[in-house]
């Protein structure tokens, strides 16, 4: 049974910055996109940065270019998200995804994930 747990999540303000961690578990597949997504309030949800496994491509949100880095550290089976110069307009649930339905840019849509987490909260205050 696959499961995800996110952590480091909370408040900040405009221009903090916050590690979001994912750890996972019962997740054996080889090629497989591992992402970060977010809904705000009233949004629908955004896909904002992921890895593909099998090349190591790291695609990101427009929003997300320049300020957040997702890294993965296999020993530990853990999915990173680090985001600096966070602004109001990041504050979201943030969930952790793992999924074999995409690959490479596809790995920004919800679509291509199996699993999912239940998610932590980032509010960012001006």
């Amino acid at each position: 049974q696959v499961q995800l747990v996110e952590s480091g999540g909370g408040s900040v303000q405009a221009g903090g910055s916050l590690r979001l961690s994912c750890v996972a578990s019962g997740y054996t597949y080889s090629n497989y996109c591992m992402g970060w997504f977010r809904r705000a309030p009233g949004k629908e949800r955004e896909g904002v940065a992921a890895i593909y496994s099998a090349t190591g491509f790291t695609p990101y949100a427009d929003s997300a270019k320049g300020r957040f880095t997702i890294s993965q550290d296999n020993a530990k089976k853990t999915l990173y998200l680090q985001m600096n110069s966070l602004k109001p307009d990041d504050t979201a649930m943030y969930y952790c995804a793992a999924g074999t339905l995409g690959a490479g840019s596809w790995c920004l849509r919800s679509y291509a994930y199996n699993y999912w987490g239940q998610g932590t909260q980032v509010t960012v205050s001006s």
